[in-house]
């Protein structure tokens, strides 16, 4: 089998959306969508949608279908589907952007999937057929008592966690988008406290500042709060090109360190972290490497007996959770969510959604060959943008 032609379809869709500087709902809003499609001189086609900033659920940018569309179509051409390990090297050693390498890797995933007649967390060796879910909130999703409610509704429809975006690049006090300076700790330290108190002991809380708390000391002092309450990680605290305060906030807080998050470099940047002692558990995500960057840093971070645990909801982050250990990684990110976000609302270019939650706060792994799309192709050829 031979790689014939590497192509994306854009086109409209819509879904809810939260406007973060504004703190608003933003109801059925317009989307930009993306399916990259990889044909073969034997009929089968792999697919991946999306690569935008919300994962599968947005599509990328024109310069990155540009890109995927040119330069990568050029040098996969030709070449066996089946060989992902061989193009996934190729294009890290000819510096191809972490995005739209990660969007070639997955639809290899889907297409072998779909030739096999397997899910590709079966493919990969399966390690379980559901993943316990946590609510993630969008951030800004309003004042620190706003927080408390949605936490409560969230622990009321199953969910056993909950994850708190908080207050960045908008002031929870006069209710204004901002530059990001200076933090907001005294909001966020009342929203960590309310949040608790309305749930209780017993469901898991997490916590990620997006790389917003630029001082070593205003972020040991959130960390100290988190671990009076029993908070089960510190994600992203800092700006990560800051290896050393990592170091030291991981020497500092007994609360787990979950970094990096966003950092270029895939797996080799997480190996190194490890080593450096600059995490205590580590973030990864098939948008930094595809399936196969992501799966090898859940194998990496095993060997060193660190969690991996998965960043982002969507069809390939849920397959590779699926191939993984709950020892390495445990929890799946459904969302982002905000009072009014109607997450869970079907997208109209897919048959079924990727990752309907049980009564007992479980995702269930998807049983279709592939990554488990079924697209609805009549929509997506009624609603195509022109390139």
């Amino acid at each position: 089998m031979k790689i014939t032609n590497v192509r994306v379809i854009r086109f409209r869709t819509h879904a809810d959306r939260w406007e973060i500087g504004h703190a608003r709902l933003k109801p059925d809003a317009e989307i930009h969508q993306t399916v990259t499609c990889i044909d073969t001189d034997e009929g089968l086609t792999g697919y991946f949608f999306g690569g935008g900033k919300h994962g599968d659920q947005d599509g990328m940018t024109p310069d990155e279908q540009r890109l995927i569309e040119g330069q990568v179509r050029n040098m996969i051409l030709g070449a066996d589907p089946f060989d992902r390990e061989l193009i996934w090297k190729w294009m890290w050693v000819r510096n191809i952007p972490e995005v739209a390498q990660s969007i070639i890797d997955c639809a290899l995933w889907d297409l072998a999937g779909r030739s096999a007649g397997l899910p590709v967390y079966k493919l990969m060796g399966g390690a379980r057929d559901k993943v316990p879910a946590y609510a993630s909130t969008y951030p800004n999703i309003g004042q620190p008592e706003v927080y408390a409610e949605h936490a409560l509704a969230c622990k009321a429809e199953g969910y056993r966690a909950y994850k708190i975006h908080p207050h960045y690049f908008w002031n929870p006090e006069t209710g204004l988008p901002t530059n990001g300076r200076p933090s907001n700790i005294r909001a966020d330290i009342e929203t960590v406290n309310l949040v608790r108190e309305a749930v209780g002991p017993d469901m898991v809380l997490m916590y990620d500042v997006w790389g917003t708390y630029h001082t070593i000391e205003e972020t040991i002092k959130v960390g100290r709060e988190l671990e009076k309450l029993d908070f089960y990680w510190f994600e992203h605290p800092m700006p990560e090109y800051r290896v050393e305060s990592y170091r030291r906030l991981c020497r500092e807080l007994s609360i787990p360190v979950l970094a990096p998050e966003i950092a270029a470099g895939g797996v080799f940047t997480r190996a190194e972290w490890i080593l450096q002692g600059a995490s205590d558990m580590s973030r990864m995500d098939i948008r930094r490497g595809g399936v196969t960057g992501c799966r090898k840093t859940a194998v990496v971070c095993e060997a060193f007996g660190q969690r991996c645990e998965i960043h982002m909801a969507g069809w390939g982050n849920l397959q590779v959770m699926g191939a993984t250990s709950e020892d390495t990684s445990e929890w799946y990110e459904k969302g982002l969510l905000a009072p009014g976000v109607n997450y869970d609302a079907p997208h109209p270019y897919l048959k079924h959604n990727c990752d309907p939650m049980d009564a007992e706060g479980y995702v269930a792994l998807p049983k279709a060959p592939g990554l488990g799309y079924e697209p609805i192709w009549d929509y997506i050829d009624e609603n195509r943008i022109a390139a």
